[in-house]
């Protein structure tokens, strides 16, 4: 077991990806800390999402590995369980079961996963949906819902799992521009109270806001990473300088 006192708490190394001839990622190397806020930006198929659906095993990548608490993350016992036990995960798409109402979509982790008892599961999901502000919504189901609202659902849901990390694969990106900003407010406030996380996002106003470290990818590889300040006001790639100012010119 690798030392968490002196070891990054996520680390990457030599990751590659392929999907049949196209390399998404390309010898990926790159370490995440405890209580880091990184933010991945880049243009589309630059193999952000690929990235941090490996690190959480939604795709197995060919190349490389993968430690997370110092553990292995493979297809083992010990590599899922570390998985499960630190990692949650927020997708574009809500994934939200549709015949199972708000709260039921919350207990359900905890008391398949980690044999919580219902009565419990119930305490921590009123707790997580006060906290994204949705609390009065636990008994409709997904589709009563609008998409910023289950988008904070599926935040919440998240969170019952109790992981150290928070991945976010453009969680805005499905929803309708006056949703966007409900949403983006309550991972702020993740981000504010001390939540690892790392997040592919376009939303450049957000990363500024809330991210230590801003990483940028292109063609499968990281072309550049820093902090937010240098990073938008003196990036130092040509490929990153064009990249951002056609993102930030409206």
């Amino acid at each position: 077991m690798t030392d968490p006192v002196t070891q990054p708490f996520i680390q990457v190394r030599n990751v590659s990806k392929y999907f049949q001839d196209f390399c998404a990622l390309d010898s990926v190397s790159l370490d995440i800390e405890l209580g880091q806020k990184l933010v991945i930006c880049g243009p589309s198929g630059s193999g952000k999402s690929t990235l941090i659906r490996c690190i959480n095993r939604l795709e197995q990548h060919e190349h490389g590995q993968i430690h997370i608490d110092g553990q292995l993350v493979d297809s083992s016992p010990s590599g899922q369980d570390v998985l499960r036990n630190n990692v949650g995960m927020v997708f574009q798409q809500f994934n939200l079961f549709p015949h199972l109402t708000i709260i039921e979509n919350l207990m359900l982790g905890p008391v398949r996963a980690r044999q919580m008892q219902e009565s419990e599961a119930r305490e921590l999901a009123m707790i997580y949906l006060e906290r994204v502000q949705i609390s009065d919504q636990l008994n409709k189901y997904p589709a009563q819902l609008s998409g910023g609202q289950q988008q904070r659902v599926a935040i919440a849901r998240a969170l019952c799992m109790t992981p150290k990390i928070m991945l976010f694969d453009e969680p805005t990106s499905a929803l309708d521009p006056e949703m966007i900003a409900e949403v983006l407010d309550v991972i702020e406030e993740l981000a504010d109270s001390g939540m690892t996380m790392v997040c592919v996002t376009h939303e450049m106003g957000f990363a500024r806001q809330v991210a230590d470290v801003m990483l940028f990818m292109d063609h499968g590889k990281i072309v550049e990473m820093g902090p937010p300040k240098t990073f938008f006001t003196a990036p130092k790639s040509d490929r990153c300088k064009l990249f951002l100012s056609q993102i930030l010119r409206h």
